[in-house]
């Protein structure tokens, strides 16, 4: 994959991420915050960009969003396909809520 590639696969990344947390904070506030790992500040400006904004934001060359698995633990919660895969999501989730929501840093 070549530098121009890779550069428009970000791009299409962002701009689904961007439109699908636009898209989740309008539905539900609190909820999207929650799966988006974001601040209250972070969810309103997300909600009022426009779709000029959204496509200009889309165009940098880095992710616009990034894993929230920052522990080995989460992460191996999640992907685990053992016989307690059921109850292994849950507990991800409840760990991952107590994490704190990123800022936006101006």
């Amino acid at each position: 994959m070549n530098a121009a590639q890779m550069h428009e696969e970000i791009k299409e990344t962002n701009l689904s991420y961007l439109m699908l947390a636009q898209n989740m904070i309008k539905d539900d506030m609190a909820s999207a915050q929650f799966r988006l790992g974001i601040s209250e500040e972070m969810a309103d400006l997300i909600a009022s960009l426009t779709p000029a904004q959204l496509i200009k934001m889309a165009a940098s060359n880095m992710l616009v969003c990034r894993f929230r698995f920052d522990e080995a633990l989460l992460f191996s919660m999640i992907t685990d396909y053992s016989k307690d895969r059921l109850m292994s999501q849950p507990h991800a989730a409840i760990l991952m809520a107590g994490q704190p929501a990123e800022q936006l840093s101006l």
